[in-house]
């Protein structure tokens, strides 16, 4: 009877406040259309900055939401100052996002040979590397909004109706797990990792009643090493598995996950995650 108050009491709330909120449009348009041609006029000119006036800057594909490819008919050496200076300005007379991820990709591996982040706030901004020429080769640079400009405007009353039905969604599911929990206190599943129990809904490994708590991205890696124990997983599986539908990855992000994971396996030596070079990764477990 209590929870259902409760629940009654927010949803009035929820509505309250989604009438009282205004729902604007965002001022810039990241229509693909826009975004193809401001890249488009920005590869012409990264080429023309390579002495080339005659080769092609080929078809600018989407490739993913708000997620667009440029690349090239040769080989392009790249200098990160130009690449930043050209997409800042082109980005900027197409009134585009200037929330972005920039990587640029080295054809033949997939490695990324250079990539930055820009961001309306500064201090979010990271543009590694200025002066430092990216060799010639087959590149492809790929371009992530981080926000959208064509999210559709709701009207109130669909975010009341929203609103509530999500409050109702989460009150039947808040009762069942009570409720679950309730006829099984003690019944949790875990696998074995040497002396670790690994708890992967929780995201979490036990030893010696001693909890040690991973991030959402370290128990996906994790999982997907420990269901192919001393079998190489390669680093594109990882990364569509991981980070495909819950945002991008730039540079070295997974090293640095790997990295955070072997520190927290380091008590049981056991237990090694190895680096097999321009592959992927392997758990081992003796």
């Amino acid at each position: 009877m209590k929870n259902s108050l409760y629940i009654s009491i927010a949803a009035i709330c929820l509505i309250t406040l989604s009438w009282a909120i205004p729902f604007e449009q965002p001022s810039h348009g990241n229509t693909p259309e826009r975004v193809k041609i401001a890249l488009r006029n920005a590869g012409n000119e990264l080429l023309l900055l390579d002495g080339d006036s005659s080769s092609l800057v080929l078809p600018v594909k989407e490739i993913g939401l708000q997620q667009f490819q440029l690349s090239f008919e040769r080989d392009i050496a790249i200098l990160p100052d130009s690449l930043v200076a050209l997409l800042d300005s082109n980005f900027e007379k197409a009134d585009l996002s200037k929330n972005y991820i920039v990587e640029v990709v080295r054809c033949k591996d997939q490695e990324i040979s250079y990539s930055y982040q820009m961001h309306t706030n500064w201090d979010k901004t990271i543009v590694p590397c200025k002066g430092r020429e990216v060799p010639e080769a087959c590149h492809r640079i790929e371009v992530t909004f981080n926000d959208s400009s064509t999210t559709l405007s709701l009207s109130k009353v669909s975010i009341a109706a929203l609103a509530l039905g999500l409050l109702i969604f989460l009150g039947v599911r808040f009762r069942e797990s009570v409720k679950l929990a309730t006829q099984n206190p003690l019944v949790q599943e875990y696998e074995t990792l040497g002396i670790f129990q690994f708890y992967k809904e929780q995201s979490k490994l036990v030893v010696a009643d001693k909890d040690i708590k991973l991030s959402r991205k370290e128990g996906e890696i994790l999982t997907l090493l420990a269901t192919n124990v001393n079998q190489v997983v390669t680093r594109e599986v990882i990364t569509k598995a991981v980070w495909e539908d819950h945002g991008v990855i730039v540079g070295r992000s997974l090293d640095t996950y790997i990295s955070k994971l072997r520190k927290k396996l380091e008590d049981d030596p056991q237990i090694k995650i190895t680096n097999v070079h321009g592959v992927g990764y392997k758990l081992l477990i003796a």
